[in-house]
């Protein structure tokens, strides 16, 4: 059984990545259903949770059927994490994640997210004052190291974990690589194989089909994998890998009337929760991959990205389901 602190999360469990502008209440419901065993908040600013930013307010909604659920913040000030981390600790979340991880520009320019790799003593104090700050668990996600040369996760994993950590995601690349190349899975192996790490510790990059994830496990030994870019628009992710670890076999892919249905849901709720014009807006990028695959596929997913009301986006789904049945059936 693997546990964060008290958190029961089963044998190997998967979990699905914090992403930017994706990890959003409506996209973690529809991963819930398919099956993910934890989940995290979109990272939010330490900055702008103290001043109040409205949108990093709005990052600290968490609700009850998402559980067990992880807020992660990303800062590089000592007094802004620790102050930030009670924050999110009064919104009741399982735990506190913090990202060492995003290799994006203009939070590396911060001092933030992956660009505290190059100050690994600034990272432990980071890490330290929010640890220190809330009795709930804190983890961290974090990357192999800023580039070729500084590849120092084996140390970090360890001073991380002697300041009070919980459990360690590792992504496969350097800062530097951003999302290019192929991820390194050795190194989080090295960390797992370490007789001083006793916290749990999960692998993340390039898991994008079952059998690669199989794979990796049987491989590097990691205690879970967490899941980023491969459920975009496919939460059915989750449940084909668990079907394909517990019989070897291959779920087929969810019927189109499945994949209109799950969008339809993520749709409605992106709406619910954001309103209907940004609820809209922000589903934009998430029907590329909820129609891939599928013949005809192209007229619908224009008319939905142009679509300006959730009639209009009803409409066309409602349309769809008949229209790519008819155009898919002799490939079914």
């Amino acid at each position: 059984m693997v546990k964060i602190g008290n958190i029961a999360l089963g044998e190997f469990p998967l979990l699905l990545a914090p992403m930017e502008d994706v990890s959003d209440p409506p996209f973690r419901a529809v991963c819930k259903e398919q099956g993910v065993d934890f989940m995290y908040t979109e990272f939010i600013s330490s900055e702008g949770l103290i001043r109040d930013a409205i949108k990093s307010r709005q990052k600290l909604d968490i609700f009850d059927y998402e559980r067990p659920i992880g807020i992660q913040i990303f800062g590089g000030d000592e007094e802004a994490m620790a102050l930030s981390a009670r924050i999110c600790a009064a919104t009741n979340p399982d735990l506190i994640d913090i990202n060492f991880g995003c290799p994006v520009k203009k939070v590396v320019c911060k001092g933030a997210g992956a660009g505290i790799l190059k100050d690994v003593p600034k990272m432990i104090q980071l890490t330290k004052a929010v640890v220190d700050s809330t009795d709930l668990p804190v983890t961290v996600k974090t990357r192999l190291g800023w580039d070729e040369s500084s590849k120092n996760i084996e140390e970090v994993a360890e001073r991380l974990q002697d300041v009070g950590i919980k459990a360690l995601s590792i992504h496969g690349r350097t800062r530097m690589q951003m999302y290019k190349g192929e991820a390194d899975w050795t190194l989080i192996a090295k960390v797992k194989e370490n007789q001083r790490i006793k916290i749990p510790i999960f692998g993340n990059g390039d898991i994008d089909s079952p059998q690669k994830a199989l794979e990796y496990k049987n491989r590097y030994g990691v205690d879970g994998i967490m899941i980023g870019r491969a459920a975009i628009g496919y939460p059915w992710f989750f449940r084909e890998v668990k079907h394909y670890f517990a019989t070897g076999e291959l779920l087929p892919p969810p019927t189109i009337e499945e994949r209109i249905q799950v969008c339809q849901k993520h749709v409605e709720r992106s709406c619910e929760w954001k309103g209907e014009k940004l609820g809209i807006l922000e589903m934009r990028r998430h029907y590329a991959t909820y129609f891939k695959g599928l013949r005809n596929a192209k007229e619908y997913r224009m008319g939905l990205v142009n679509a300006a009301t959730l009639e209009e986006v009803r409409f066309i789904l409602k349309e769809s389901v008949v229209g790519l049945t008819e155009a898919n059936a002799e490939f079914t």
